[in-house]
């Protein structure tokens, strides 16, 4: 059966399902950078070729010295404003995510041409710091796991299958500590991800960012509803229904608020289907991160109340021992499945 018809199979069973807002729901949510998607190249050997490209000279601009230079450079940058400077941001004190890159650029390569950043930073060619933040906004910067385009098909008819398998609906989201600029990634790497954001004392739509992004039509708008405002599910076409950064959330992670924020979401979406509160006694949610970091995802998770999958992407020290542990996403399916024991 293609994909197609197994969608139209879908639709006409759950609109002519029986209708009640209740239900089995998972929310299955994923951190995004050294999880989803990694650096196409190491980050410093990217500054390295983009600044040799603008001119700047090969015996000074080289990728070890770099890295160090950008390390103490972020570190710095992250204690002077956390959280890409969201809290001034709505105080109208700073600009957001660009500034905040855009200082980290210039403090990486003034440590690294000047020794240290006293004093003015050193000036770069025009046009250099925007090429390396549209850089990191796609493709150019990032390539996904391997793993991750198998285990989205996967995932993809198990959403199709809800409300008549495990579950009655599947939200699939990522939590990141991250800026706007994962949906760009994400959809840049061939994923399709849903409108839904963070939604945190000030929308999302109106802090300065990267991201531009356009509502939908009203065609679309008629389209969504006709298909789904009687569905037991979300979007099954969607790879990632939402994307909660902490930018956007207010807390990164291991902060309980971005994992309680990410679920509010999306309770907001189900009842929106429904036209129902955002949540009832008859509602069952199971909540389920990975990531991997053992502190901020897998422990976050666990501590928020959720379920959590260690994925590990690189080798774990002795002193970290998860009791869920993946090695691929492929492996999370099975484990999806066995919650219906």
């Amino acid at each position: 059966m293609s994909c197609r018809q197994h969608f139209l199979n879908h639709v006409r069973h759950v609109t002519t399902a029986a209708k009640h807002p209740g239900g089995r729901t998972l929310l299955l949510t994923f951190d995004a950078f050294s999880t989803l998607f990694h650096p196409r190249q190491p980050i410093a050997e990217q500054y390295t070729s983009t600044a040799h490209s603008f001119g700047l000279s090969p015996s000074v601009v080289v990728p070890d010295k770099l890295q160090a230079a950008f390390k103490d450079a972020y570190k710095a940058q992250s204690k002077r404003w956390p959280n890409y400077g969201r809290q001034d941001v709505l105080k109208g004190r700073y600009g957001g995510p660009r500034e905040w890159w855009g200082d980290v650029i210039r403090g990486s390569f003034t440590r690294l041409i000047k020794g240290d950043d006293t004093g003015d930073q050193v000036e770069l060619p025009e046009g250099m710091v925007e090429r390396l933040l549209d850089r990191f906004a796609g493709r150019d910067g990032y390539a996904l796991y391997e793993d991750v385009i198998p285990f989205f098909e996967r995932l993809k008819r198990l959403k199709l299958d809800a409300g008549v398998g495990i579950f009655d609906r599947i939200v699939v989201g990522v939590i990141s500590n991250s800026d706007d600029r994962v949906p760009a990634v994400l959809k840049s790497l061939g994923l399709t991800v849903g409108d839904v954001r963070a939604d945190q004392e000030r929308s999302s739509m109106d802090l300065p960012g990267f991201e531009e992004r356009s509502r939908m039509d009203e065609d679309a708008k008629v389209l969504s509803s006709a298909l789904y405002s009687s569905s037991e599910t979300i979007d099954p076409v969607n790879d990632i229904d939402m994307v909660i950064t902490s930018y956007e959330a207010g807390e990164e992670k291991p902060h309980r608020l971005i994992f309680d924020v990410a679920k509010r979401q999306a309770q907001r979406m189900v009842a929106s289907m429904h036209a129902q509160p955002e949540s009832t006694s008859s509602d069952e949610w199971i909540c389920v991160h990975v990531g991997d970091d053992y502190k901020k995802d897998y422990r976050g998770a666990i501590d928020a109340g959720w379920d959590s999958f260690f994925l590990a992407r690189e080798p774990l020290g002795d002193d970290i021992q998860p009791a869920k542990k993946i090695d691929t996403l492929v492996e999370l399916i099975p484990k999806l499945e066995g919650y219906n024991e």
